[in-house]
């Protein structure tokens, strides 16, 4: 639990200005939810508890030819990546 409020602290209420109890909470659930369904987790490979990694990409050409999109959340405050089609 200490390990999550310090990293709940560092990563969103040490950049955001808190105007009022609904904004607080507003702002804790979305970074619960990018925390626990987004954000990589320093476990084995930095695999997500839920999914697996996906294969590594080691052609050159794949990897420009990747499509990759960034969602803010919080105004910017996090980031989520994602591989479009």
């Amino acid at each position: 639990m200490e390990r999550w409020i310090q990293t709940c602290r560092r990563e969103l209420l040490d950049r955001t200005m808190i105007w009022n109890q609904r904004h607080l909470l507003h702002a804790l659930r979305e970074f619960e939810q990018f925390y626990n369904g987004h954000r990589p987790h320093q476990g084995i490979a930095n695999a997500r508890p839920p999914e697996p990694l996906p294969p590594p990409i080691d052609d050159p050409d794949i990897s420009a030819r990747l499509n990759i999109r960034r969602l803010d959340r919080l105004g910017g405050i996090l980031h989520e990546y994602r591989n479009t089609a």
